[in-house]
């Protein structure tokens, strides 16, 4: 399961787009906490400890607990907005949930066994149409990742949602159909149409060219 992170944060008194400038420049991150019918709670933390935990790659599926005046807050991280050139976390989104709040969380998917895929020890390439799954679950245990097994694929042939064995206790968001992760495609070599080859049959004799009119005598 994903690890259990702990953030610092502070209450903030001012909000407005000033106010938000103004803790950027001083290294710290507005935020907000949200949700469990309680009121929200605006709050800033600091930003080389949020891009700390951005950085593991799993941020958006742990359970942060946001240590701030009045308690601790068991928190789900939901949207986190980044500056559109220098890509610095401007704004933090987090759910309060409960310690076995029911959640949707998405988890990103790991392809293993490559080698005893027939598909790609032929030269195929495999297609990901879907690099993370939503999942439900208990927020006590939120899977880090989901091992999709490669083995005995072939050219031609689709992972799909009822193929993969889920972490126990998830199941999928999507229930109404059985959606595909990825495909195994043939290379361009492989693709050869029968109208790439060329034809058994003579190419047609070019035709002559006209005879210049006879002169008269």
């Amino acid at each position: 399961m994903s690890d259990q992170l702990t953030l610092s944060a502070e209450t903030r008194e001012r909000a407005g787009k000033g106010a938000s400038r103004a803790m950027r420049r001083e290294g710290r991150v507005p935020a907000v906490i949200y949700g469990a019918n309680q009121e929200p709670l605006s709050i800033h933390v600091e930003e080389k400890a949020l891009v700390k935990m951005l950085s593991t790659g799993h941020f958006m599926n742990s359970v942060i607990m946001i240590d701030v005046a009045g308690g601790p807050a068991r928190t789900l991280p939901k949207d986190v907005q980044f500056h559109p050139v220098s890509d610095r976390p401007l704004h933090v989104d987090f759910l309060r949930i409960g310690e076995h709040t029911v959640v949707h969380v998405n988890v990103p998917v790991r392809f293993v066994n490559e080698d005893e895929a027939p598909g790609l020890t032929r030269g195929g390439v495999l297609n990901v149409v879907r690099h993370d799954l939503e999942l439900v679950c208990d927020a006590a245990t939120i899977p880090e990742e989901v091992l999709i097994d490669l083995t005995g694929y072939d050219l031609g042939e689709s992972i799909h949602i009822s193929n993969v064995s889920l972490p126990e206790g998830a199941r999928s968001a999507i229930e109404d159909r059985d959606f595909t992760i990825a495909t195994i495609v043939a290379p361009s070599a492989l693709k050869r149409t029968d109208s790439d080859e060329p034809s058994d049959e003579a190419a047609p004799a070019p035709a002559a060219a006209d005879e210049p009119p006879a002169e008269e005598g």
